[in-house]
């Protein structure tokens, strides 16, 4: 028989003893050990000092451009034209005209973040009703013109100040939430606007409306852009320089709504120089509407106008007898000796070779025709001597033009590194070949003039990406000094684009204060150096 012990029993007394000794245990090690507070992770990342000071500049920039949009412009008169000035952010600068519809006239009248638009709205009738009955008032136009963009300019800077202020602080209140950032907002734009007005004050360019950039309207170009000769000669202070050009602006608008017709300077002789026609039948029509429209006294070739020389492209040589201006010409590398003979019996063109000089429309020129023929675009072999050739013996015979007392005015090559060999021994020489516009004064004092493609390269043009513009430009020479006054730059759109662009252009000598020029030196101490452009090439 097993024997079960007894169970031991403990008294109530004790056991709850013994539990209150426990949990005191307990607590006293609880509190003895060292406390562990929770781990919150934060799920939103504070952003970098860079990130939140970029923010900031982006929420200023554009508040302050929506309230320059909104807000930003005045309303001002402007002699007889009702006129609303703006300012815009621009990474240029400038100051744009806008004529609407006759076209715009851009000056690169100073370098800053901000350009000014002035927008010709409408004539006023009654201000130009009374300019016709008293026509003694526009002895003081100028001064009047003067005077309202001087007060129009200053109510669109207090005007600016408000719109960027408001602008920027509206939209960093609506951005941030806090009034100190959106005050900070409003205080940025203020400084950012002082600063591009500073700026636009240190880099001020008062004689940038000798040289605007026209683009509209072909036909409104010679009256809008002005006269060569008056520009040089009356334009001396800004203002002056400013209301002449509103002025011109303001004859567009007569009380029967017609463009008036272009006078031009009667001191001055107006040439026309083309180049690389390339078989363009459009080149033509164009040719002839510049001469209308500028009043063109002769007009200049240097080659290439035609594709491929062969006697059956003849015929397209056939408008030059009625363009309405003596034609000049000298052959290129795409010129045969077939298309020289067929224009030499043409009337109304002059076609010079060898050095050949002749006087045409009072200007005494010279020129030679490319000893290259190459059609195919191909590279001739010693094609870069042929050129030297070429140009040794231009200069030679405008040496012999000075040596007789009958001095060239202006010589012609169609290749530039041709052209260049005649550096110290005339005034201007032009050239063509590289289907791009570019001027430069050479080291011995020549004005090199290279002209673009009057004919947008001819079928060549659709080659490439994009259609080459169709380049040409209009030469002012002085009547007596025989010396340039002033050229605009006309490039229109090629291959079925309607852009129009007109840029005026003056030489260093004839800014207003500038010395007068010297005729190049007889000549030259040293052959100057040849043409960088690739030699023989046939664009």
């Amino acid at each position: 028989m097993v024997r079960v012990p007894a169970a031991v029993s403990v008294p109530a007394t004790a056991l709850a003893r013994r539990c209150r000794t426990l949990g005191s245990r307990v607590r006293r090690t609880a509190r003895r050990a060292p406390r562990v507070r929770p781990v919150v992770q934060e799920l939103v990342q504070q952003p970098s000092p860079y990130t939140r000071a970029l923010g900031l500049m982006a929420v200023v920039l554009l508040g302050a451009w929506l309230g320059l949009l909104i807000v930003g412009n005045v309303r001002a008169p402007v002699g007889p034209m009702n006129t609303t000035m703006t300012l815009r952010p621009s990474l240029t600068g400038g100051t744009k005209i806008n004529v609407s519809p006759l076209g715009a006239l851009e000056l690169d009248s100073h370098i800053a973040p901000v350009r000014l638009d002035v927008n010709v709205d409408q004539l006023d009738p009654v201000r130009a009703q009374a300019l016709v009955d008293h026509p003694e008032r526009l002895s003081g136009l100028q001064d009047e013109v003067a005077r309202d963009v001087e007060h129009g300019t200053l109510d669109l800077a207090v005007r600016s100040c408000v719109a960027v202020v408001s602008g920027a602080t509206a939209l960093g209140l609506a951005v941030y939430r806090r009034p100190r950032r959106a005050l900070a907002a409003g205080g940025l734009a203020l400084t950012l606007l002082a600063a591009s007005g500073a700026t636009a004050f240190a880099t001020w360019n008062p004689d940038s409306v000798l040289e605007p950039k026209f683009s509209g309207l072909l036909s409104s170009a010679p009256s809008l852009v002005g006269n060569a000769r008056s520009i040089v000669s009356e334009f001396d202070v800004y203002q002056k320089e400013l209301a002449r050009l509103v002025t011109n602006v303001t004859k567009l608008y007569d009380v029967t709504s017609t463009l008036p017709a272009y006078e031009p300077d009667p001191s001055t002789i107006r040439v026309l120089h083309v180049s690389d026609i390339h078989l363009n039948p459009a080149s033509w029509k164009i040719v002839a509407s510049l001469v209308k429209q500028y009043d063109i006294d002769v007009i200049v070739d240097s080659g290439d106008t035609m594709d491929h020389g062969t006697a059956a492209e003849n015929g397209f040589l056939d408008p030059i007898a009625d363009l309405g201006a003596p034609y000049v010409w000298v052959r290129g590398n795409h010129d045969s000796r077939l298309t020289q003979r067929y224009l030499e019996h043409m009337k109304n063109a002059h076609v010079l070779d060898d050095g050949r000089a002749l006087t045409v429309a009072g200007l005494r020129f010279a020129g030679i025709g490319d000893p290259q023929f190459t059609p195919d675009r191909s590279t001739a072999p010693g094609g870069g001597a042929a050129e030297e050739l070429a140009g040794a013996r231009l200069a030679s015979s405008l040496r012999d033009q000075r040596a007789a007392g009958t001095p060239v005015d202006i010589a012609i090559a169609h290749e530039p590194s041709a052209a260049r060999l005649t550096d110290g021994e005339v005034p201007l020489v032009l050239a063509g070949h590289l289907h791009h516009e570019q001027t430069e004064v050479m080291r011995y004092g020549t004005r090199l003039r290279v002209e673009g493609s009057t004919g947008g390269s001819g079928l060549r043009a659709i080659e490439g990406t994009y259609p080459d513009p169709i380049e040409t430009s209009v030469l002012y020479v002085d009547r007596d000094t025989r010396r340039l006054q002033a050229w605009d730059e006309i490039k229109l759109g090629g291959l079925g684009l309607t852009t129009a662009e007109v840029s005026r252009h003056l030489p260093k000598e004839n800014h207003p204060g500038a010395p007068r020029s010297t005729p190049p030196a007889s000549p030259s101490p040293a052959s100057p150096p040849l043409s960088s452009s690739p030699s023989g090439t046939a664009p």
